[in-house]
């Protein structure tokens, strides 16, 4: 036993601390049966550099999906090519609106505790990227988000900028694996806004990127096709459409499409310091999804009400044996 996991299993026997342990091994579990696993990431966590170990898991094919947002999509990049720029703010709580727009004045954006360098992280990507989205424009070629982001990384435009250990980016491990990605809502992004002044200046039209709709069938086909001998689980960091979006494909099936035998999700853990009140899904329990048609009666289920940025690390931890 590694030293990480033998902490786990000691100590970590009640409450929220059970509920990490119990749910890693039933990840485990899903393993060894044969089952794949989805994760989806919400919140900042690229930007909270989860990539460090989220990229050893995929590199382990412990991962075999991933649905994102498209500012964790953009914002993994963005630290891979700008990091030695970001700034840390350690007194975020105490920031006054005008310490704010002092930020704002020297191009730093901040997420919580962490300023995104505008210059350095947005601007070196937009460039090539944008070339490319012109590219497919001319040649009539439709392509997903992520697979722009792909052909950028593959191609090797970007590695003179690298700045941290390219193994501690996971969108780059997941290029190199072709890891299916799902980005719904992409357009609520920093790069999608930059595409969508792309097409308002009328450079390029809005049918080079497919959308979420193309996402959504793109997903059902691929579930439909990784569900015929063994079942996919699902591994939920924050709420959110990462989460709310993938979730839904096999209602979808089962109630719109009327398909019969599409199996349910084998697996369910979320992440979230979200409370169950007022409607709120992303802190609803695991059994409304029995309602839904998403989970089983005798589907895994947990819920770990805690910070995401503390609990995915040392779930994944335990996965990887550490």
């Amino acid at each position: 036993m590694t030293k990480i996991s033998n902490f786990i299993d000691t100590y970590f026997l009640h409450f929220n601390a059970a509920a990490l342990a119990e749910s890693a091994e039933a990840y485990k579990n899903q393993l060894h049966q044969g089952n794949k696993m989805m994760i989806t990431l919400a919140g900042a966590m690229s930007t909270a550099e989860i990539g460090k170990i989220l990229a050893e898991m995929i590199r382990q094919d412990n991962v075999h999906i991933i649905s994102c947002t498209g500012a964790n999509l953009e914002e993994d990049l963005m630290n891979l090519v700008a990091h030695n720029h970001y700034k840390k703010i350690p007194n975020y709580r105490n920031l006054s609106p005008k310490d704010e727009q002092e930020l704002l004045e020297k191009g730093l954006n901040r997420v919580t505790d962490t300023c995104i360098p505008e210059i350095e992280a947005f601007r070196r990507i937009q460039e090539p990227l944008a070339k490319r989205w012109l590219e497919a424009h001319k040649k009539n070629i439709q392509k997903f988000p992520h697979q722009f982001l792909y052909d950028l990384l593959r191609e090797g435009d970007l590695e003179k900028h690298y700045q941290i250990d390219p193994k501690n980016s996971w969108l780059l491990a997941a290029a190199k694996k072709n890891l299916p990605l799902v980005v719904p809502g992409w357009e609520d992004s920093t790069l999608g806004n930059i595409f969508a002044s792309k097409c308002m200046q009328k450079t390029i039209t809005s049918e080079t990127i497919k959308n979420g709709i193309e996402y959504m069938i793109w997903l059902a086909k691929w579930y439909k096709e990784n569900t015929c001998k063994n079942g996919i689980g699902f591994f939920q960091i924050g709420g959110g459409i990462a989460g709310d979006f993938p979730i839904c494909v096999v209602p979808m099936l089962h109630q719109d499409m009327q398909e019969q035998n599409i199996p349910l999700w084998t697996y369910f853990c979320q992440i979230s310091d979200s409370t169950t009140s007022y409607g709120s899904y992303s802190g609803a329990v695991p059994n409304e999804k029995i309602t839904w048609g998403k989970l089983g009666v005798n589907t895994p289920k947990f819920i770990i009400e805690s910070d995401a940025s503390i609990v995915a690390p040392l779930i994944f931890a335990k996965i990887l044996n550490w």
